[in-house]
């Protein structure tokens, strides 16, 4: 009987991490898209309006990018906190600081009411919100991780990944449900709405995360000692190579992922002619299946190995990138819809759903936060951001030939094929890692 209760609390507990894991993600993921939205159709108007439209809007897309940079130092940061003090009290800290900023955001005086403290006060806003962020995905991964069971890491490891498209598909629909507002109640206050709804789901993360313990490993860490003093230090210094597998590893799963979700739309509108809403349903579809696709996959990677499942889907993605050009180019609306649930949603889901616990296991516990925060913003400096603006730019220079820009996806799939291959070769373990150390 005794044996019955423990398990049945084992299980309750691992199913609260999960939600609290995939909560902290989502969460993430949500401001991160709605911001974006807002800056495209509101901030350029309400918090820009003292330069020319144009300079407002590149303004309010500026005050959008700050994150790429402000979240590798977020990152390094907290990253160094949670493992220096633990993992779970890092989370309660990013995710205050994330969804406070983002309530805040919309609580914010125009530039009409109190001048340039509007736009002043939205990029510290920002700054802090990025820091937040930057924190946060490491840690949503590591309490899911560190919790797992040994033989389904690979399904704990996935679940934040669904943050991201749950993230999206949240942001999506909350900003369509606004659009029913005329244009100038939306510019009013319909668009704080959904800013200030952000409130309620920082209290759900925060409510679930108040009666999880530390993680079983970072416990382990403490109890013998073994808690890095400095973090940073140590893992660039003794783990610089797995720093930049871990951002090889990134590369494949954040440039197709602006690719297929970003870049198509004004691609597809602008060169291919298709209506926005075919765009925009193509991509809401392929979201949907993506976001089943990636806890089922990283089930499946618990039986057939996560970096065989990473290596061969990031294969297929490979194969798939003329044929997904070649969808596009029929000009139907069911070519952009397959093209984009075949690339989005089942060859970039296994990608993502095995990511996180393929870096987490490269890495040394007592390092761990440190070294897959590093290697994910590393990679995602790299190939995240910058991928709709390289592949913009191939298109204007090679007058809409999307053959450039394939050549590009395929580098991509080169560089991450290669850190898998690296990756398999490194058996890095907790004990080897603090061996070497010593």
């Amino acid at each position: 009987m005794a044996m019955q209760e423990s398990s049945t609390s084992i299980l309750r507990k691992n199913k609260k991490v999960l939600v609290a894991s995939l909560t902290g993600s989502a969460i993430e993921w949500f401001d991160y898209f709605l911001y974006g939205t807002a800056a495209a159709l509101v901030f350029n108007k309400i918090f820009f309006p003292m330069v020319d439209p144009v300079i407002g809007l590149i303004l309010s897309y500026l005050s959008f990018s700050l994150t790429f940079f402000i979240r590798p130092i977020g990152g390094v940061i907290f990253a160094h906190i949670g493992d220096r003090i633990g993992r779970k009290k890092t989370l309660v800290l990013t995710l205050s600081l994330m969804g406070g900023a983002t309530v805040l955001i919309g609580l914010l005086p125009t530039y009409e009411q109190i001048g340039i403290w509007a736009p002043a006060l939205l990029i510290l806003l920002r700054i802090v919100q990025g820091m937040g962020i930057g924190g946060e995905w490491g840690g949503a991964l590591l309490l899911a991780y560190e919790y797992a069971p040994e033989k389904r890491k690979g399904f704990f490891g996935s679940i934040p990944q669904a943050g991201v498209t749950i993230g999206m598909l949240m942001a999506t629909f909350i900003v369509s449900l606004m659009t029913l507002f005329s244009e100038e109640q939306f510019l009013s206050w319909g668009w704080r709405i959904p800013f200030l709804l952000s409130s309620l789901l920082v209290l759900l993360g925060l409510w679930i995360r108040k009666d999880i313990d530390e993680t079983p490993e970072f416990q382990r860490l403490k109890k013998t000692g073994t808690v890095a003093k400095a973090p940073l230090r140590d893992t660039l210094k003794f783990h610089w190579r797995e720093v930049i597998i871990a951002a090889g590893l990134k590369v494949v799963e954040t440039a197709p992922f602006y690719i297929f979700s970003t870049f198509v739309v004004s691609y597809a509108t602008t060169i291919l002619a298709y209506q926005k809403s075919q765009a925009l349903e193509a991509v809401t579809l392929g979201a949907l299946v993506a976001t089943v696709m990636i806890p089922l996959m990283g089930l499946l990677s618990d039986k057939v190995g996560r970096q065989r499942m990473y290596a061969v889907s990031v294969a297929l993605l490979g194969l798939f990138i003329v044929p997904w050009f070649m969808l596009l180019d029929t000009g139907t609306t069911w070519g952009i819809m397959l093209a984009t649930v075949i690339a989005f949603g089942v060859l970039w889901a296994p990608v993502t759903a095995v990511l996180g616990t393929l870096c987490s296991e490269i890495f040394s516990a007592n390092v761990r936060y440190t070294g897959i925060t590093l290697g994910y913003q590393l990679g995602a400096a790299l190939a995240g951001g910058t991928a709709p603006l390289i592949a913009t730019g191939l298109l204007a220079k090679y007058n809409g030939d999307w053959k450039p820009v394939a050549c590009y996806l395929a580098i991509t799939v080169l560089i991450s094929l290669t850190a898998i291959f690296f990756a398999s070769r490194r058996q890095t373990t907790a004990v080897a890692a603090q061996g070497e150390m010593l």
